[in-house]
């Protein structure tokens, strides 16, 4: 690490160096993120892209008094590292370490917690609209990206921000892309403006005839604060305006002098305000901007190469899983169609995107608008496969119950990482899916326990009726079954399977636990001659009533569930117990009531109880506790 970071332990420090030792610190920390992130993986290519805009908002606002609010987090490496957090970073995102995203418990510049799309502007408006009654004189900044921008809740803050007058400041990072490539109006009408060919011609003649020297940078100065009302009456600028807002921009966000003087102009002006800044995603690292979509979160790499650390997978990734099964299905089916809030590469559906594309929508980071748009197109005869992540879907509730459920449409909802997600931590968790969706009516809840299933599993949605049909499945690796080989089968909702009989306790499980359940079983087997009677119960709505009365009979019944303990296939087990007069045994296994940390995934499920090892201990309590009640009567 170069020394004049090595001095830099909270932002205080930074606002003593003069404005031209910014450009070199700006340098220092891009190569400090690279060097932890090539080891300890996280989100490289954002934070790479928004180093001057922290390193300016932290120089010219009074931070931690004055507020900075960041959207999903992604971007926010350099004010870790800024504010007190240096060393820490190098435990980024692992146990006992930093949360990869802002979080309010870790530090006292982490003002509000994300790790979500679009929540920037709401919660800023909400601190602004705080400073005010309490007259605090604080001034609060939300930074965002053009990605970003195209969720609901941006709009909705923005809408009320514009008419409340309040004291806020809005950056739009707008570097052309989130994870993947950008869709959408709003995201043509940002590229439109920075394109503009009027635009650039006029630039390039202006600054050709001033040549270079102080007057070319006067003048520089001179159209970067006027930009705004010469690109306004054409693109951008009535459009926050019609709003409430006063627009700035756009300037260049990876120059730390251009940012700098925009900020120090903007914090003397009140209202609600937008500086939109252009930025390169990766900025500074040439793999990274190269390939933005890959370098969003590379995982492990070489510096000096670029060359990224491949990890052996011992089995097919579930998405990848998810993206070739979807395409077959789709060759088969000219309904079927798949949907995505702007996670394409990360759910596999950019497979149906290249090889079919008329039947592809990203319809950009809107969960609520693609479950809906997805009710529309059943409601139009179609067969939607709609994709989003499991704790993403929280989003789009309203959606799911409203707009599919009531109406039975066949909307197929494929929530990957579904359960412990891991490094990403309690923001990214989908863990409350299977409890969430179970009390709503008309809704089927299915759990594949390996590839096969999840194939067999898309197979039977495609041809069922009614709706929605939710398949919830994990994150990373399958169990590394020969699925590609494995004819389609209908999986009739509310039939699960038995995995081996026996005696002692029945352990019911869910998804992929199934598997782990019958390795707890062997050992249980060798270590005490107890067989357990182990169950996948593939349906968590429907739930099988042969399977749940024949458990009854066996009196000790042990549920498993990557999922919330209270509400999910354990609160199901013990209402169908207690409904029909059964007096069996019942616990559970699943995720307890508290946010689980970053960690290593196979960690987390330890933690949980939920590894083979876990699984094994309960059932052995259970048996243990009652064969003393026995021994007591």
């Amino acid at each position: 690490m170069n020394n004049m970071l090595d001095n830099i332990n909270c932002p205080e420090d930074l606002r003593k160096l003069d404005p031209g030792q910014l450009s070199p610190l700006c340098r220092e920390i891009r190569d400090y993120i690279i060097e932890c992130c090539s080891t300890n993986p996280g989100h490289l290519g954002s934070s790479l892209g928004a180093v001057e805009l922290i390193v300016g908002l932290h120089y010219v606002y009074n931070t931690p008094f004055d507020k900075i609010v960041f959207d999903v987090g992604h971007q926010a490496y350099a004010h870790k590292i800024l504010t007190g957090r240096r060393e820490a970073f190098r435990k980024n995102r692992m146990r006992d370490g930093l949360s990869g995203f802002p979080n309010r418990a870790e530090s006292e510049y982490d003002i509000f917690g994300t790790g979500h799309s679009s929540t920037s502007i709401s919660a800023a408006l909400g601190l602004s609209s705080a400073a005010r009654l309490r007259g605090s004189g604080e001034k609060v900044v939300a930074l965002l990206g053009d990605g970003a921008l195209t969720g609901g809740l941006a709009l909705e803050g923005l809408n009320n921000a514009g008419a409340s007058r309040s004291d806020i400041l809005i950056i739009l990072n707008d570097n052309n892309i989130s994870i993947d490539k950008n869709t959408g109006g709003i995201h043509n009408h940002l590229l439109r403006l920075t394109t503009d060919p009027k635009y650039l011609r006029l630039k390039d003649k202006i600054w050709d005839g001033i040549g270079e020297g102080h007057l070319r940078d006067r003048m520089q100065k001179i159209v970067r604060s006027t930009k705004s009302s010469i690109l306004g009456g054409g693109y951008h600028g009535p459009f926050f305006e019609a709003l409430g807002f006063r627009y700035f921009g756009p300037i260049d966000g990876n120059d730390i002098d251009a940012v700098v003087d925009a900020l120090k102009r903007l914090r003397e002006i009140r209202g609600p305000r937008i500086l939109h800044t252009i930025t390169m995603k990766g900025k500074g690292y040439l793999p990274a901007e190269s390939d933005p979509t890959v370098w969003h979160a590379p995982g492990r790499f070489n510096v000096d190469t670029g060359l990224r650390i491949k990890t052996e997978h011992r089995a097919d990734r579930y998405q990848d899983v998810f993206g070739e099964v979807l395409v077959d299905l789709a060759h088969k089916d000219s309904r079927i169609v798949g949907v995505t809030p702007a996670m394409a590469s990360g759910c596999g559906m950019n497979v149906l995107a290249r090889e079919i594309p008329e039947r592809f929508f990203d319809v950009g980071i809107e969960e609520e608008h693609a479950v809906t748009f997805s009710a529309g197109l059943a409601a139009g005869g179609m067969k939607p496969f709609c994709n989003i992540y499991s704790s993403f879907s929280q989003r789009a509730y309203d959606g799911i119950i409203h707009d599919v459920a009531l109406q039975n449409l066949p909307v197929v909802l494929c929530f990957d990482r579904a359960g412990l997600v891991g490094e990403d931590g309690a923001t990214h968790h989908g863990c409350l899916d299977m409890a969430a969706y179970r009390p709503v009516p008309n809704a089927v809840i299915a759990a594949p326990r390996n590839e096969t299933e999840l194939k067999c599993l898309m197979y039977t949605a495609s041809l069922y009726e009614g709706g929605p049909f939710i398949i919830r499945y994990p994150r990373g690796c399958g169990e590394g079954v020969a699925w590609r080989d494995a004819e389609y089968r209908f999986l009739e909702p509310g039939r699960g399977e038995k995995l081996q009989d026996g005696t002692g306790i029945a352990i019911l499980a869910a998804g992929p636990e199934a598997v782990r359940a019958m390795e707890a079983a062997a050992m249980i087997e060798e270590s005490c001659g107890v067989r357990p009677a182990v169950y996948d119960m593939r349906y968590v709505k429907p739930m099988d009533t042969c399977i749940l009365e024949e458990a009854a009979s066996v009196g000790r019944i042990l549920t498993v569930e990557e999922g919330s303990l209270a509400g999910g296939l354990f609160g199901a087990v013990t209402e169908y117990m207690a409904s029909n007069g059964h007096l069996a045994e019942v616990r559970g296994l699943g995720i307890p009531d508290r946010y689980i940390p970053q960690d290593r995934q196979d960690a987390q499920r330890a933690e949980c109880g939920l590894d083979a090892r876990g699984i094994m201990q309960s059932a052995m309590d259970l048996i243990k506790i009652e064969e003393k009640s026995q021994k007591n009567l």
